[in-house]
């Protein structure tokens, strides 16, 4: 057989690309989805054997979402309002994250670049991290008063901590051969700010504002407990008290399900602006 019937017959190469692109994106999936139906499953079971009987169903659950979504099937307070509790919760969550990253991002890199400035605010900065954010509650109501801006002010605390951290970690962690690398090539005094110590730290400040950010959707359900009207918090909380068990698992996937969603977002940018380095790629 020629060279020529051999190239007509073989299956072209751009035909192969699409089903292994394809594959590779089918098998991440599948594996995600591994184990939230793992977990459906055994909630099924756990239900239907009597294992718990104060848990709704998952099809009690999803009936629940569907109104809550768009109603039409109780037809009650909540019925139709999942947009506008999720977009009430987002401008606190994303508020307070900016206003915490504005923050504690220069700070941060400050205290890892300054010594002067590390050891006044170092000290300071330990000394009121470990108290938890539920410990503010009461506090942010009587600086605050009732409402969203205690909530905000919850959620700037929440994130503030963990993008500080990272932040000062990651320019503490620069090797110092950048520098002498640095000088060498006639890159001295504040430029090596811009060119060195910026950019070797993104790393571990991206990761402090995945964790900030993480933290911030995990505190808005403490800080719509300051009398909020509108918020997943605030559906929640009244869930609770009125024993809607399936309408607190629903705000619960809700936040999950807005969490992971700006992770994403936060990765996406990551990989952007860090495409010149292949070992922090999500």
């Amino acid at each position: 057989m020629s060279d020529a019937t051999l190239a007509s017959t073989a299956p072209p190469a751009a035909a192969a690309f699409p089903a292994g692109g394809l594959r590779r994106r089918l098998v991440p999936l599948g594996l995600a989805l591994v184990a939230p139906c793992a977990l459906l499953l055994v909630w099924q079971v756990a239900v239907q054997s009597g294992m718990t009987r104060l848990i709704p169903s998952p099809h009690e659950v999803a009936e629940e979402m569907v109104d809550f979504a768009v109603g039409g099937i109780w037809d009650d307070a909540f019925s139709g309002t999942l947009l506008t509790h999720l977009f009430a919760s987002m401008q606190r969550v994303y508020g307070g994250f900016a206003l915490a990253a504005l923050v504690a991002v220069p700070l941060g890199l400050l205290i890892g670049r300054v010594a002067l400035v590390r050891q006044v605010m170092d000290p300071f900065l330990q000394l009121m991290r470990p108290v938890p954010v539920t410990a503010w509650l009461p506090l942010s109501m009587i600086l605050f008063g009732l409402g969203a801006r205690s909530a905000f002010f919850l959620v700037f605390l929440g994130a503030f901590y963990p993008i500080l951290l990272n932040t000062v970690f990651g320019v503490r962690s620069v090797e110092p051969r950048l520098f002498e690398a640095a000088e060498m090539l006639g890159c001295r005094g504040n430029a090596q700010f811009f060119k060195v110590v910026l950019p070797a730290s993104l790393p571990s400040i991206f990761t402090g504002l995945r964790l900030g950010l993480g933290l911030a959707w995990f505190v808005i359900v403490v800080g719509e407990m300051t009398g909020v009207p509108q918020g997943l918090g605030a559906v929640i909380m009244d869930a609770r008290t009125l024993s809607r068990t399936e309408l607190v698992i629903c705000g619960m996937i809700v936040i999950g399900l807005a969490g992971f969603v700006s992770d994403r977002i936060v990765v996406a940018v990551m990989n952007r602006l860090l495409r010149w380095s292949p070992l922090h790629h999500v």
